[in-house]
C-alpha cells in the first residue's frame, strides 16, 4: 500500500474501487498484460480489496454466492475450484438445483485472498476516495484525498453508488433509531437490537437473506413484500453472461438509448430470490410473510405502528429497510466524472460507452480516458453487468483495449517517463 500524501506520475491506470470489478480488472490487467503492481493505481477508501463487498454480505446475513463457482476474481475459469479442492474445502461448492455449485461467502473470500496475494495487489492499493479528476494532454489527472495521479487511463469500477432507497413512509421518520436501512453502516445483524418484533421490508434476496439471519437468531421476525414472492435461479439469464447474445439483443440500439435502458431493466430479474432461499424462508419457523403495501408510519411509545393500504395496521419494534439502491447513473462519483471531463450520458443519464472497448464517450464523439465496469456499464454489458460475471466481461475488453491502444507502461521507467511514452 501506497504512503500517504504521495504523488504519483506517468502511471499507466488508475481504478476507482477495489470490490470484486477493481480487484477482478487489476490481476487481470498484471497476468495478461505487461503492467506491474508500479502501473496500476487502486484507489478505495476501504484500505483492502473486497472489504466493502465483504462488510455488506456479512451485514444482510450472506452465507453463499447467487453465482456460480466459475465466477470469482481470478482470470482463470476454475481457479476456485482448484483452491477448494487443494485445501479439502469441496464441501463448501453448494449443490444448486437446475443450476451449477455456487461457494460459500468463506470460500469465495478466502480464494480472492489467495488471487490477492499471488498478484501482490495490495502493493498498487491506496487507501483513499476520490475527489476530483481533471483532464490532461494524455490522460487524466485524479486527486485523491492522499494525493494525486497522472494516469494514461482511469477505470471506474464504483459499484452501485452511494444512495439507498427510502420508501416516501420512511422519509419522515428516517432519523429514528427505531428504523434504518440494512446498507446502513451503523446497522449490523449481530446487534443486540431491540426486543419485540422486527418487519424487514423488501422482497428480493437481501431481504431474504437478513430476514432469515435474524429468525435463526431468535428474533421474531416479518418479512413484508409488496407483492407475491418471485424466484430466479440468477440476476438475468445464462444467455446473457454471452457477448454474441449481448451484440445481438443489446447492441443492436443506440448507445444510451432508451431502448437499450428499457432491455437491460426488463432482462434482469431484480426483487427476487434463488429458490434456495425461499426453501430456508419457508422451513423457518420463527420467521412470518405479509404481502402487502405499507401506507403510513408513525413512532408511538412501544415502536412504530404501520398502516397498510388495506386498511389493517400492526405494531413492530423496529422496522429494517432491504429496499436497494438509488439508480447508480445518478451516483456522485459517475455525475463528477462526467461533468469535469464533458463525457456523454444518454437516457436517464446511463453512460455512454464504446461497445467494444468500454470507454466512456466525449460529448464530441471522441474517446476519453476514462473506462466503466459494473453497474454503470449496463448499457454496454447488459444486465450481467454489475455481477461477478459481468466483472469478468468488461476485464476481458478493458484489458485487450490497453494493450491494443499501447496505453499499458511497462514497469522500466527512464527519467520519471514510462516507456510507453516513447
Amino acid at each position: 500500500m501506497t504512503k500517504d500524501g504521495e504523488t504519483h506520475r506517468d502511471t499507466a491506470v488508475v481504478i476507482v474501487g477495489c470490490g470484486i470489478h477493481g480487484t477482478a480488472l487489476a490481476v487481470r490487467l498484471l497476468a495478461e498484460t505487461a503492467l506491474t503492481t508500479d502501473d496500476i493505481r487502486i484507489v478505495d477508501e476501504h484500505g483492502e480489496p473486497l472489504a466493502a463487498f465483504e462488510a455488506k454480505a456479512r451485514q444482510c446475513g450472506m452465507e453463499t454466492l447467487r453465482s456460480t463457482y466459475v465466477q470469482h476474481v481470478s482470470p482463470e475459469p476454475f481457479s476456485l475450484e482448484s483452491f477448494a479442492e487443494g485445501r479439502d474445502r469441496e464441501q463448501e461448492l453448494v449443490p444448486t438445483r437446475n443450476y451449477p455449485p455456487r461457494p460459500t461467502l468463506s470460500l469465495f473470500l478466502d480464494h480472492a485472498q489467495f488471487v490477492v496475494n499471488r498478484y501482490d495487489l495490495t502493493d498498487s492499493l491506496v487507501e483513499a476516495r476520490m475527489t476530483d479528476v481533471t483532464r490532461q494532454d494524455d490522460g487524466v489527472t485524479v486527486e485523491t484525498t492522499t494525493g494525486s495521479f497522472g494516469a494514461h487511463s482511469l477505470v471506474l469500477a464504483v459499484g452501485m453508488g452511494d444512495q439507498y432507497t427510502w420508501p416516501a413512509w420512511a422519509e419522515s421518520i428516517s432519523a429514528d433509531d427505531r428504523i434504518s436501512h440494512v446498507w446502513d453502516e451503523s446497522w449490523s445483524p449481530t446487534e443486540a437490537g431491540i426486543s419485540g418484533e422486527t418487519l424487514v421490508v423488501g422482497g428480493g434476496i437481501t431481504a431474504g437473506q437478513v430476514a432469515t439471519t435474524l429468525a435463526e437468531q431468535g428474533v421474531a421476525v416479518t418479512l413484508c413484500h409488496r407483492t407475491a414472492i418471485e424466484t430466479a435461479e440468477s440476476e438475468a439469464d445464462p444467455c446473457w453472461i454471452n457477448w454474441r447474445h449481448i451484440e445481438r439483443e443489446l447492441h443492436c440500439y443506440p448507445p444510451g438509448s432508451e431502448q437499450r435502458y428499457r432491455t437491460v431493466q426488463q432482462a434482469r430479474y431484480d426483487g427476487t430470490i434463488p429458490p434456495y432461499l425461499l426453501d430456508d424462508i419457508e422451513a423457518c419457523n420463527q420467521l412470518q410473510r405479509r404481502c402487502g403495501t405499507i401506507e403510513t408510519v408513525a413512532p408511538i411509545t412501544d415502536g412504530l405502528l404501520v398502516r397498510f393500504c388495506d386498511g389493517t395496521s400492526r405494531t413492530v419494534a423496529r422496522i429494517l429497510l432491504a429496499t436497494g439502491f438509488e439508480s447508480p447513473f445518478d451516483s456522485s462519483v459517475a455525475a463528477r466524472v462526467a461533468s469535469e471531463l464533458d463525457l456523454e450520458r444518454g437516457y436517464r443519464n446511463v453512460p455512454v460507452l464504446d461497445d467494444e472497448t468500454l470507454v466512456w464517450r466525449c460529448q464530441d464523439g471522441d474517446d476519453s480516458a476514462v473506462y466503466v465496469s459494473g453497474a454503470l456499464a449496463e448499457g454496454t454489458v447488459g444486465p450481467i453487468a454489475r455481477n461477478v460475471v459481468g466483472a469478468k466481461r468488461a476485464g476481458e475488453r478493458i484489458a485487450a483495449t490497453l494493450t491494443a491502444r499501447k496505453t499499458v507502461a511497462s514497469s522500466q521507467r527512464t527519467g520519471g517517463r514510462s516507456v510507453a511514452d516513447d
